[in-house]
């Protein structure tokens, strides 16, 4: 997903949550137990997207910081541009009794986070293979 974005000229964000073990983000600019981050190249120095952790070093008020992600803390990837993207469950199936759209993903939860971008209009997320 963050490749395709790249490659189209999308912001990648990913939203994380920050309350999982091994979570190393930078703590004052976590809200409601999650965070939101630019995984652009532009933004980001050294990011490494691994099968186990994702890794960076960005800057948050012109501080370099170095961040781990285990794979499993993120919840969601999305366009900053569209609000397009996929949200990540506990695992990659549907829980039971779980429409599936034409597009054979999971939809998306009502308790799912929304991206801060999308507080000014409604969401959009699709399934993009």
């Amino acid at each position: 997903m963050h490749e395709w974005m790249a490659d189209n000229g999308f912001t990648p964000h990913l939203v994380v949550d920050a309350r999982r073990e091994d979570v190393q983000v930078p703590g004052e600019h976590i809200q409601d137990g999650k965070i939101v981050l630019n995984v652009s190249h532009s933004a980001t120095r050294g990011l490494e997207l691994g099968n186990e952790f994702v890794s960076f070093e960005a800057r948050f008020g012109g501080v370099p910081r170095r961040l781990a992600i285990p794979v499993d803390a993120v919840l969601g990837i999305y366009a900053r541009e569209t609000g397009q993207g996929m949200i990540f469950g506990e695992d990659d199936s549907p829980p039971a009794g779980t429409p599936t759209p034409p597009g054979g993903g999971p939809t998306p939860s009502a308790g799912t986070p929304t991206p801060p971008s999308a507080a000014r209009k409604p969401p959009k997320l699709k399934v993009i293979k």
